[in-house]
């Protein structure tokens, strides 16, 4: 994942990214799924370039990033925090979690610390409602996170 990339670089990667799937039955998804494996992200720079290959508005790819939480439009930190945010997690002490979390990186949901080790997002379910609250980093998922377990998992980002 490279995220300090040129714009026109950006432009030709994507076109061939666009190139390889727009063949796919509903290709949107798909594309900026590879297009955020990528680069890290959905650059901005990439938004043109789908529609005009996909025939759609530059107005209906932004909809479609913007509405589906995974997509960002910003680089990451090295490690990605998320913690759910769903019913079952705040029933469990969910926003106690995400103060504490928060309180520890020294950011809000959707930041990024400044040494670019952690960005910290919110997910509106990870699937372990009954070991709530739940959280993930880097694609593993934990449950019954308490202060201890948050403490550990953000040392662990920081690394």
């Amino acid at each position: 994942m490279n995220v300090h990339v040129l714009g026109s670089d950006v432009e030709t990667r994507t076109l061939a990214i666009v190139g390889d799937l727009k063949g796919l039955e509903g290709p949107l998804l798909p594309i900026l799924h590879e297009i955020q494996a990528e680069f890290g992200y959905v650059p901005q720079e990439s938004l043109p370039v789908i529609a005009r290959e996909l025939n759609l508005s530059r107005a209906e790819v932004h909809g479609v990033v913007t509405f589906y939480h995974d997509y960002r439009d910003h680089p990451t930190g090295r490690h990605v925090l998320k913690l759910c945010r769903a019913e079952a997690c705040q029933s469990m002490g969910g926003d106690a979690l995400a103060e504490r979390v928060k309180a520890l990186l020294g950011i809000d949901f959707h930041q990024t610390t400044l040494d670019g080790a952690v960005t910290l997002e919110p997910v509106y379910c990870l699937g372990l409602c009954s070991c709530a609250p739940a959280a993930m980093l880097d694609g593993e998922v934990h449950g019954r996170v308490d202060a201890e377990l948050a403490r550990e998992l953000v040392a662990e980002a920081r690394r």
